[in-house]
């Protein structure tokens, strides 16, 4: 299992808020310079986070992003979601429009070690908090 760029560099970003949380909002181009992360690949992070409703705009002079909830609120599962969608270890567990599930997916007999695996890496991200590792 891989972490996608989209999720580690989301998870930075949401870092760098999580340190100035309560000081006031932190402009893309901050988060950018310290991250090293591009501003057009940040802004799409960015929306993606706000759209889930993890970070919010603040347009005008001493603008930028913030947090809405408090760092130990938000749950490293909750970032990862937002970026990239589910945590599945295997992608027979996925439905999609392009691709239909492994045509063994009932009958596989590794299919329950997959799904505890991913039971397991889901409770784990999700009972970590953004604070804890800030």
């Amino acid at each position: 299992m891989r972490i996608s760029t989209r999720s580690r560099y989301g998870l930075r970003a949401m870092l760098e808020l999580s340190r100035a949380y309560g000081d006031g909002p932190v402009t893309a181009r901050e988060i950018s310079t310290r991250e090293g992360i591009s501003m057009s690949y940040l802004e799409h992070l960015l929306a993606d986070l706000r759209q889930a409703g993890l970070v919010r705009s603040i347009r005008g002079p001493g603008g930028g992003f913030e947090l809405i909830r408090r760092p130990d609120e938000i749950n490293l599962l909750s970032i990862i979601r937002a970026l990239d969608g589910p945590v599945v270890l295997c992608d027979c567990f996925e439905l999609t429009h392009e691709k239909l599930p492994c045509d063994k997916l009932e009958s596989c007999s590794a299919r329950p070690l997959w799904e505890e695996l991913s039971k397991r890496i889901e409770k784990a991200l999700e009972s970590t908090k953004l604070a804890s590792i800030s």
